[in-house]
């Protein structure tokens, strides 16, 4: 059994800020990653981040991205990668089993930092398994990663930033984005992104959604219509509409299924996207010296993410025994700005939701 003082879950935005931090402290940790390179949703983020400086504002996430894998690659000696790795499962005394290729290998970890983030949420509609219905994430790997388009005409279901940010994507791709469907009264992203679609003529329709998929070897067109107080179709609102793709953007769920595994109790919170563990204000669950970061305890922004990686970073190391030179001023400048981040309006579902997880 090979024996690590920390093993990080998850190459994203939070696994990689959390290893970052600890190798400023001096602390040896070994990130594992499932796909076959790290960075997490940042590879497929070709937008601009709001925020300030200190959370990459201004940058792409792919930009964002290459950042913190060169801080990886300086800080080699301390960080190792294991990528086209899965972890199967978290055992009794923190021991980890993966799966690498057709080789199970064991660890056995001081602590662990589980940064798993989150996967897509679906809709269940009629022929939702038709060639040409994706989710927004696969559409954003498509265009912004292999560089292939899903289609040429495309209605977009969501109406959440991702919703919004992925339909601009495909017009600027050349993609023909026939409208955007939002279940509720209003959008549910930020009104900058809505109106720039509205400027390049992109309809938004309200309390609307998809009732059906149409196509015999593929997708060919769509019937949507409106939606009553109750969440159910109104007859005679249906409309059919001729497209080659319709992508789902209806939100995400933290991939905490590993954590509930492990033994750590957890709590479903809708304002936080499903299933979370409890933790404490080091971000410590349940389960003694297993630790979170990032969506899989609450799914946020990416620029939360990165912060919240560097935070647990910093206390988990300190644990160890690992203090960080500058340790109370990044500890304050930390939580300083997820608080800022999870300021307002928009941030109000998040405050909520971590004060009924936090122990």
């Amino acid at each position: 059994m090979i024996e690590k003082e920390l093993v990080i879950i998850g190459g994203g935005p939070a696994g990689l800020s959390a290893a970052k931090v600890a190798a400023e402290a001096g602390l040896h940790s070994l990130v594992i990653e499932r796909d076959f390179k790290v960075g997490g949703q940042l590879v497929k983020q070709t937008h601009m981040f709001f925020g300030s400086e200190k959370q990459y504002a201004k940058s792409r996430g792919i930009d964002i991205a290459g950042i913190l894998i060169n801080d990886v690659i300086k800080y080699d000696e301390l960080i190792d990668v294991m990528t086209e790795t899965t972890v199967v499962g978290i055992y009794d005394e923190n021991v980890i089993t993966l799966l690498k290729g057709e080789e199970y290998i064991k660890i056995k970890a001081k602590a662990i930092i589980v940064a798993t983030g989150a996967s897509e949420k679906f809709l269940a509609f009629e022929n939702n398994d038709l060639p040409g219905v994706y989710g927004a994430g696969a559409v954003q790997t498509l265009m912004n990663v292999h560089g292939v388009l899903p289609g040429q005409r495309v209605v977009m279901v969501g109406s959440g930033n991702i919703g919004l940010i992925v339909s601009y994507q495909l017009l600027q791709a050349g993609v023909k984005v026939v409208k955007v469907l939002e279940a509720s009264q209003q959008i549910g992203g930020y009104k900058v992104h809505a109106s720039k679609l509205r400027r390049l003529g992109v309809e938004i329709d309200v309390k609307t959604s998809i009732k059906k998929a149409i196509g015999t070897d593929y997708l060919e067109r769509i019937e949507i219509a409106k939606l009553d107080e109750n969440w159910e179709f109104i007859d005679g609102t249906e409309e059919q509409i001729e497209v080659d793709a319709l992508c789902i953007s209806v939100g995400l769920s933290p991939l905490s299924n590993i954590l509930s595994m492990a033994g750590a109790k957890m709590k479903y919170v809708s304002s936080l996207g499903g299933l979370v563990p409890m933790i404490d204000h080091h971000h410590e669950t349940t389960v003694k010296n297993i630790f979170v970061a990032g969506d899989v305890c609450g799914v946020e922004e990416a620029s939360s993410a990165i912060v919240e990686g560097y935070y647990t970073g910093l206390l988990v190391s300190e644990r160890l025994g690992y203090k960080h030179n500058n340790f109370d001023e990044l500890y304050i400048d930390f939580k300083s700005q997820l608080e800022n981040l999870r300021s307002g309006p928009f941030g109000e579902k998040t405050r909520l939701g971590l004060k009924e997880i936090t122990r």
